[in-house]
């Protein structure tokens, strides 16, 4: 059991410990929380506010409208989860000296994949994977964790295909979980985390 959300610090941490079996990680998402690590131990943690996307509110720039019709690109789902995972947790980010996504929560989200709890998106070029994201779907929510580009708008080709995929699943909502200029240039905006414990419990 995860301690009452209120009890969560203004940076969102709620508890520290504890393991990543699916069984924890099912809870925590179903919950609204998710969890990063500090060292080796897991820190979990639900904002509020919390950053996320309604699909009907995804900004597609003109730019972004003509690379999607360029045929550069080619989009698929849950073909490269662990090739997705592993690319996340070794891409730089601007800011961040390291990366959260450890050996740990990469064996873990695989395990979640195989038992069918994660999902990944992913694009190719020329047949190799240069871009894409994974998370978990928690009813008609889905929760991103991470993506990567190693191509010029690869991440990006990803996340709009997918979220066009995931509405006609039924997903009503995307949590990006905190801030980021990338997501909000797609329309991710703040919403109180009462508003996304609505949407989980949907």
């Amino acid at each position: 059991m995860f301690p009452d959300l209120s009890t969560a610090d203004e940076d969102g941490l709620l508890a520290i410990g504890g393991d990543l079996s699916t069984n924890t990680l099912n809870l925590a998402y179903r919950s609204g929380i998710f969890p990063w690590f500090s060292g080796k131990t897991p820190r979990w943690y639900s904002p509020d506010p919390r950053f996320a996307l309604f699909p009907g509110e995804l900004v597609i720039s003109k730019s972004m409208k003509q690379v999607l019709r360029s045929g550069k690109f080619r989009f698929t789902t849950n073909r490269a989860f662990g090739d997705v995972i592993n690319h996340c947790s070794r891409t730089p980010r601007n800011g961040q000296p390291g990366t959260w996504i450890t050996s740990d929560m990469i064996r873990a989200y695989v395990k979640l994949f195989e038992e069918g709890g994660a999902e990944s998106a992913e694009t190719w070029m020329d047949g190799k994977l240069v871009g894409g994201l994974y998370g978990v779907r928690v009813g008609k929510v889905f929760c991103g964790e991470s993506m990567f580009s190693h191509a010029s708008n690869a991440s990006k080709y990803a996340f709009i295909h997918f979220v066009h995929l995931l509405v006609t699943q039924g997903i009503e909502l995307i949590d990006c979980q905190v801030y980021t200029p990338h997501l909000e240039s797609l329309g991710a905006r703040m919403i109180s985390r009462s508003v996304y414990l609505d949407y989980l419990k949907k």
